[in-house]
């Protein structure tokens, strides 16, 4: 293995995993209402998603990179959808009111948000087409550099819903409650507005 490139793979996935952006923002978001362990299952399924997302584009990202036009399209309907969930976050009650699961998001939706999340799609272009000989250039290489990922973004997200549980000891009554929510459903909108402008 070269070891400059490992250096300069981890110079580039750590502050990408660790930085703002739709599913740190949404595990904040989600933290501060419904907890650590109420977010895990929400983080199962982004780290499925996000994984199988890496998997896909270490095989097609010739083939991606030739139609800018489809990936200008999913960094829309994503931008879209982050919007969705930033105003169901921002209008949801306070926990004290409503304690029910089905108001949780789980796996299918921490799964799904990958398709849609410009970030990861941005992130696994550049790691597979800068970094991807890193563990050799077969398939398994690309799977191994999938793997060494996910032990980077699973503390990130990891720490983003613990900084929303924070925030929710914080924010205890119901009305500051309802301030956090506002605040944490303008943030993933603010997320949505940058991935829709162009870079």
């Amino acid at each position: 293995m070269d070891i400059e490139l490992l250096i300069a793979s981890l110079a580039f996935i750590i502050p990408m995993c660790f930085s703002p952006g739709p599913n740190n923002v949404l595990c904040a978001a989600h933290g501060s209402q419904h907890g650590f362990r109420g977010t895990l299952i929400l983080i199962s399924g982004m780290a499925f998603g996000w994984s199988t997302l890496g998997l896909f584009v270490a095989v097609a990202t010739d083939l991606i990179e030739e139609n800018q036009t489809v990936f200008d399209l999913l960094t829309y309907v994503g931008a879209a959808y982050i919007a969705y969930l930033s105003y169901k976050i921002a209008t949801s009650n306070t926990i004290e009111q409503n304690e029910e699961a089905s108001e949780r998001l789980g796996f299918v939706t921490g799964a799904t948000i990958q398709v849609v999340n410009g970030k990861a799609w941005i992130h696994f272009l550049v790691l597979m087409t800068s970094f991807g000989t890193l563990f050799g250039t077969g398939f398994t290489g690309k799977v191994l550099l999938v793997l060494l990922n996910l032990a980077c973004g699973l503390p990130a997200v990891m720490t983003w819903a613990a900084f929303g549980t924070v925030l929710r000891r914080a924010f205890s009554t119901p009305e500051s409650a309802r301030v956090l929510n506002y605040i944490m459903g303008l943030s993933l909108f603010a997320v949505a507005i940058w991935i829709a402008l162009p870079h």
